[in-house]
């Protein structure tokens, strides 16, 4: 058929370097260590589809090569990135990746460059102590986070492929299998690429990466009077966005290091996450956080102050030398800071309205704000399990639903003021029952990676059956609609699930 692109055969697909532009100190050319017997684990077609593969003339030998570091696609010249960043708020300059290579960019079918990205590749000059090995575990977690975040609309890195193999490494005085996933994004450039730069007073450097990110992925600054300002001011709403997606789906991310904040805004590096089951604003999800700087309510502060560390590097580039260039810079970075607020406010409100059912207004702005922490604060006083919540104000007709949450919170009673308030609000909207519900139904998954799935699946593979895990995958993919395999993951978490403890090798 016309305009139809004949898919690509994976032997013959072919990577660029575009990051190479950059000066050398920004990478370190490594070769994989390629791990032994590799095998494939799973391969999510979405994203081979975003690619242009073709599922049918994917091999899973020939896959699991490419996805083990076996074999380079062609004019592929793997690097490994070098970085720093601010961990647990403390600098640390000696980052970069160790213990995955970017293996060069692809240009899909619809245009747009992604990086290729080998997760658990092998040692690099950045991996100070480290074996620079992934293990199955965190690689089940990572691959399967992706498919969910991907699944729900929020950004994020994915990943085409997961590989095993006979390979093991220590972890916690236990040896694991090694393992390797092939992760996919448009942008592998964090925060901490331009600390780099900053701390080490490479000012004409950082110009050339700031001018790099905005040919590659801000086109449109380049038209501004002032580019790195309408940049960093970019940046800064689709952190906003982000973070703001995160607090709604109830998403933990763990380990808010400025090392693993994107600038394009996506969910990246998020090691020990976990989506809660019933809300807990303390929550923390890395019990290596003795501190809980990273507790799922102190996110979006968390945000912005990571958002601090990477405006403080465009200090050199937002106006020219002299201290009262330096005043103006640091006046006008202030300014777009103190923005941030209102972008996450604002984004953060339109998606829980949308999770209740109710248009956007601006007169009941704070009224509905109020409507949403009071359902928080009983959700966490009452244990209810949120995705059950939601979902049952999706499905359920009005006179139906005290009834029908006595299935899900042993207290519904703690309930009713609220609901009353709810459908007070929502005969403010005059509309159609059956259209808000089926909207509500796109917004608010019956599925999410709650923890225990994740643990099943790994214990599964552990025992070498790699079923649960593309199992999974079909169900996060496509999180809004019942599917009849695995209907059991439609109910609330199992009481043993509470015990999962997660750490950064997680």
């Amino acid at each position: 058929m016309t305009g139809q692109r004949t898919p690509t055969p994976l032997s013959d697909l072919s990577l660029q370097s575009h990051f190479q532009q950059l000066p050398d100190h920004h990478y370190q050319q490594v070769q994989p260590s390629p791990l032994r017997n590799p095998y494939l684990v799973s391969v999510n077609s979405d994203v081979a589809h975003k690619l242009g593969l073709d599922l049918c003339t994917l091999h899973p030998d020939e896959l699991a090569e490419f996805g083990s570091g076996s074999r380079l696609f062609n004019s592929s010249q793997p690097i490994a990135m070098k970085y720093t960043g601010h961990q647990f708020g403390a600098y640390n300059p000696q980052l970069g990746d160790g213990r995955g290579l970017l293996l060069g960019e692809h240009l899909g079918p619809d245009g747009l460059l992604r990086d290729f990205h080998l997760k658990g590749a092998g040692k690099t000059a950045y991996s100070r102590f480290g074996d620079g090995r992934a293990v199955l575990r965190s690689s089940i977690r990572e691959y399967l986070a992706g498919a969910a975040m991907a699944g729900l609309g929020i950004p994020t890195t994915e990943a085409l492929c997961l590989v095993g193999s006979s390979d093991t490494v220590i972890r916690d005085g236990f040896p694991e299998p090694c393992a390797t996933v092939l992760r996919v994004t448009p942008c592998h450039i964090r925060f901490g690429h331009f600390e780099h730069l900053y701390h080490s007073h490479r000012f004409n450097e950082l110009q050339q990466l700031s001018q790099y990110v905005i040919d590659r992925y801000y086109p449109d600054c380049a038209k501004s009077d002032n580019p790195p300002l309408l940049l960093i001011r970019q940046i800064i709403q689709r952190s906003a966005s982000l973070v703001a997606q995160w607090q709604a789906y109830g998403f933990v991310h763990g380990v808010m290091n400025t090392d693993n904040m994107s600038i394009i805004g996506e969910t990246f590096d998020f090691g020990p996450f976990q989506f809660m089951d019933s809300y807990k604003a303390d929550q923390v999800s890395n019990h290596s956080d003795h501190q809980s700087r990273y507790a799922f309510k102190r996110q979006p502060d968390i945000m912005l102050w990571n958002l601090f560390c990477l405006a403080q590097c465009f200090m050199p580039l937002v106006t020219g030398d002299g201290a009262e260039e330096a005043k103006t810079a640091q006046g006008l970075l202030e300014y777009e800071l103190a923005e941030f607020s209102g972008y996450y406010k604002a984004c953060y409100l339109n998606l829980m309205r949308q999770r209740l059912g109710l248009s956007v207004d601006p007169k009941q702005d704070q009224g509905d704000q109020q409507l949403i922490d009071e359902l928080w604060r009983l959700l966490e006083a009452q244990q209810t399990d949120i995705t059950l919540f939601f979902r049952l104000l999706s499905e359920t007709p009005e006179k139906e639903q005290r009834h029908k949450l006595a299935g899900i919170t042993t207290q519904a009673k703690a309930f009713e003021i609220w609901l009353d308030r709810y459908h007070q609000r929502l005969l403010v909207e005059n509309s159609d029952t059956a259209l808000r519900l089926t909207a509500m139904q796109k917004v608010n998954p019956i599925y999410l990676l709650r923890n225990y799935m994740a643990q099943e699946a790994i214990e599964r593979a552990y025992q070498g059956d790699m079923g649960r895990v593309n199992e999974l995958l079909i169900l996060l993919r496509d999180p809004f609609n019942k599917h009849k395999v695995l209907e059991q993951y439609v109910g609330p978490a199992p009481q043993w699930a509470s015990g999962i403890s997660l750490s950064c090798s997680s």
